[in-house]
Formats: C-alpha cells, sequence, structure tokens
C-alpha cells in the first residue's frame, strides 16, 4: 500500500481522538464554629449531599473530608463552570442546608474551580492530599507540565496504596494537585520519600512556596465520628432552651462535684436549680466552645434570672461530667470603644500552639499581674491590636493604662492573688485567678485571651465576687 493510499487511514484514526472533555473541580475548605457538634455535622453532610448536591444539573461527584485538626474540604466535580456557579447560588438561599450552613465558620471558608481532563476514578478512596499553589515567577510551564506528569508517573504511581492523581488550574493560574490513597497509612508511608525524590524537589521547586496550601484529610465515610465532650458540654447548655432530658445523662449521677457556690452538690443541686426556673425557664446561647483534655470550657450569654455574661469549666471522667466551676455577671452596656461582653472573633487556629500559647498567657499573669512589671507589658500585649471586652475598659494598651490610672486614683483595687487554672485550645487561652477586686472584696477572676504569633490581641473576662463561707450551698469552695 502506498503512502496515498494511507493518509485516509491516518486521518480517520485522528479524528477519532478527541481530546477529554474540561470538567470543573470544585474545592472548599472551612472550618465549622468552636460551638458546633462535629458528629452532627458529619451527619447533615451527608443528608446535604443526598438531597441537595447530587440532584443539581451538571453534577458528577461529591466527597468531603476533614484532616486531624478539623480542617474540612468538600470536592465537586462539574459538567460546567456554570453548573456549579448555579449550584452555589441555589445553596446559599436554600433554607433546606441552613443548619448545615450555619455550623461552619464563614470567615474561614475559601472555594476555588480549577480547569481538569481527568474524570474521578477514585471510588474506594478514604484518604485526600491536596494541594494548591501558584508557579514561581520565572517558571516555564511546558517544562512544569513535563515535570508535573513525570511526578505522576515515576514518583506516586509506583507508591502502595495510590489510587488516582488530578490535577487542574484555574483562571488565575493557580495550579491544583489532588491525590486520592486507600488509607491514611499509605499516603503517610509515601510523604517523605515524595519530598526527598530528586523529580518531586525539581517540581516543588517551581512553586512561590509561599502560595503553597496543602490539605491531608480523610474522607467522612472513612471515619466513625463519636460525640466528643465538648458535644456533650454543648448540648447540656443547649437544653436549657430546648427542654431536652438526654444531655443530663451526661453528666455523672454518682459525682458531680459543684464550685457555683449558690448550688448544692451533685445532680440534686442541678435539679433544684431547674426547678426553680422562672416561667419560660432558662435560656442559654453558647458563643465560644473549647476543649483541653479532660476539661471543656465555654463563654455563654445566659438568660439565668436576668442576662448574664458567664464562663463555664466542666471536668471529665470516663465520658461523664464530674466536676463544674463558673462566674458570671450582670450583662453589661458595650464599653467605651463599643465592644460588647460577647462579640469578637471566634475563630479558632493554632492548634499546633496551644501549649505554647498557655504558657505565654501564665507568664503574663505572673509577671504583669501580679508582679505588676507594666514595663515587660509589650512581651505579652500587642502594642499596636488589643481589643478589649472588659464593660469598663476601652480598646489598646492606653486603654488598659487608663484604667489603672482609675483604680489607683480612686482607691480602688484589681489584685491578682492566686492562678488556679490555666486552659487553652489553639489560639483561646482562659484563666481562673483568686484575689480582690473594687474596694477589696474577695473575687474571682475569669479571663479569656486570644492570641496572634505570640501576642495577645483580644480579652474578654468575668469578675465577680466570692460571697462569705456562710452563704455557700456546698463545701467545694469557688475553685
Amino acid at each position: 500500500m502506498n503512502l496515498k493510499c494511507l493518509i485516509p487511514i491516518i486521518l480517520v484514526i485522528a479524528s477519532c481522538e478527541q481530546p477529554k472533555p474540561e470538567l470543573v473541580l470544585e474545592v472548599t475548605t472551612f472550618n465549622l464554629k468552636t460551638t458546633a457538634s462535629q458528629q452532627i455535622f458529619n451527619e447533615l453532610d451527608a443528608e446535604v449531599e443526598s438531597n441537595f448536591t447530587s440532584n443539581q444539573p451538571g453534577f458528577i461527584k461529591r466527597q468531603s473530608s476533614v484532616d486531624e485538626n478539623g480542617n474540612y474540604m468538600v470536592i465537586v466535580f462539574w459538567s460546567t463552570l456554570e453548573d456549579a456557579e448555579a449550584s452555589m447560588n441555589k445553596f446559599m438561599a436554600d433554607a433546606a442546608v441552613s443548619d448545615y450552613a450555619g455550623m461552619i465558620e464563614g470567615e474561614t471558608m475559601k472555594m476555588n474551580r480549577y480547569t481538569i481532563n481527568q474524570e474521578f476514578a477514585a471510588e474506594n478512596s478514604a484518604f485526600i492530599e491536596m494541594m494548591a499553589f501558584e508557579t514561581a515567577a520565572d517558571t516555564n510551564i511546558e517544562k512544569f507540565t513535563k515535570t508535573n506528569a513525570k511526578v505522576a508517573e515515576k514518583v506516586t504511581e509506583p507508591k502502595e496504596g495510590f489510587i488516582q492523581r488530578i490535577t487542574g488550574v484555574n483562571e488565575n493560574g493557580e495550579q491544583v494537585v489532588l491525590v486520592y490513597w486507600d488509607t491514611k497509612e499509605n499516603s503517610d508511608a509515601a510523604l517523605q520519600p515524595f519530598m526527598e525524590n530528586p523529580i518531586s524537589q525539581e517540581f516543588m521547586g517551581m512553586m512561590n512556596q509561599s502560595s503553597i496550601s496543602m490539605l491531608r484529610s480523610s474522607t467522612l465515610e472513612s471515619l466513625d465520628t463519636p460525640m466528643s465532650n465538648k458535644d456533650k458540654v454543648v448540648a447540656l447548655l443547649n437544653s436549657f432552651n430546648t427542654g431536652s432530658q438526654e444531655p443530663i445523662g451526661y453528666i455523672n449521677p454518682n459525682k458531680y462535684i459543684q464550685h457555683n457556690l449558690a448550688v448544692a452538690d451533685g445532680l440534686q443541686g442541678f435539679g433544684e436549680v431547674m426547678q426553680n426556673a422562672p416561667e419560660g425557664g432558662f435560656k442559654a446561647n453558647v458563643i465560644r466552645a473549647f476543649e483541653d483534655g479532660d476539661f471543656v470550657f465555654t463563654q455563654t450569654e445566659y438568660d439565668f434570672f436576668g442576662p448574664k455574661a458567664a464562663f463555664d469549666v466542666f471536668r471529665f471522667e470516663d465520658g461523664q461530667i464530674v466536676e463544674h466551676w463558673d462566674n458570671l455577671l450582670e450583662v453589661q452596656p458595650p464599653n467605651p470603644s463599643g465592644h460588647t461582653q460577647f462579640d469578637g472573633s471566634t475563630v479558632l487556629t493554632d492548634l499546633d500552639k496551644t501549649a505554647e500559647n498557655k504558657a505565654k498567657v501564665e507568664d503574663f499573669i505572673n509577671t504583669i499581674l501580679f508582679k505588676g512589671e507594666m514595663d515587660k507589658i509589650t512581651n505579652y500585649i500587642n502594642p499596636e491590636k488589643y481589643i478589649q471586652h472588659n464593660p469598663a475598659v476601652a480598646d489598646g494598651l492606653d486603654g488598659f493604662g487608663a484604667a489603672m490610672k482609675y483604680f489607683a486614683e480612686n482607691g480602688l483595687v484589681m489584685e491578682y492573688e492566686t492562678l488556679h487554672k490555666v486552659l487553652g485550645q489553639g489560639n483561646f487561652v482562659l484563666t481562673l485567678s483568686e484575689g480582690k477586686f473594687g474596694k477589696g472584696e474577695p473575687s474571682a477572676f475569669y479571663d479569656l485571651f486570644r492570641l496572634e504569633d505570640g501576642l495577645i490581641v483580644e480579652h474578654w473576662d468575668v469578675i465577680s465576687s466570692i460571697p462569705p463561707k456562710s452563704e455557700w450551698k456546698n463545701d467545694n469552695g469557688k475553685f
């Protein structure tokens, strides 16, 4: 057969090799509010997929995952960008998903859409790696593309447990790489060899290092999420609103040590308070909730014989509450800077810095509030950003100084004498201290601090007097 005869055959074959259609990969990352139950959220996530997202035009596949620090990722594959945008617009206005959306910390939500040409084929994956990045300014895109393909073929695909690798790019040129694994263990085993491989190092050298974000997370389907101690506390406090009796079961009936001096020990004391509730009962709006080992601490706006600002601390043993401390104060008008006792940031970050932040706050209490070494205050409080929620104190170091001056000029005191507890999670730290306040009354100081980059940038507190022992309804003491 001569060349002229071959040409039509070649043309027919070429016409059959159509490029794969472009699809849209939507990646959304976020954190939950500190008051949200991860267990309930995961259940709602499955309902959102089956009742909403999977019914939208152009839907292909949806996966949700979460890492060990509670960072969530939702991945959705769409046929077109128009389909993705239409679904999101409908989602934001759909009342059926409001409970789900209401558990997300909106400030943490980030969404990107990428164009891809690979169809999803990782049905049995239990673990997902996501890396998003911009290429370095001097990167040759053709060389980058070839190196990217080489990483897939030579480095990632041969590893045990590998299922699929998907790459894409968005309209701003940001790249994304998704790698699906059968288990977290196999992903973990492949991570260090990847970092040490020369091909991988060449690939990562083409990235703008400051732009890299990475999330390694387990699919929700592969997880059995138990109810956390924090979830139990939030449910118990919310039972004031719902009347549900089930959360009472989270309290150990044989051991419940009460440090609210106006309440008797044990479940009996708790029951007496509930029986004496005014018409309509008590109400509780949990603003912030955190967990530190066996302790859970919350900041709550109560309607408890009138509007109250409060901190509660609960200690657990074997999954049940066995001890409780609290501090309450009547809700006050906004302070000189316009802040209330409740507003401000609720975003939980820096979970890897919990111990460091607790140590910083403890040192602040000892150095500044105990010893009064005010010349060292900028070692602890950010001089450019200090948001104050104390009802009488303005923002900044100037506000702090003005309050101290007012106390001195009017014969008032604010003396911290004993630090009883330092509890923290991530960027939030709560301290429980004892001392004297005002005209010298024995007082309990509960202080909540938020830190950024190792410095205090926000502060809430509740200060209450400690009644004389003759008025106590239990013998456990305030602390």
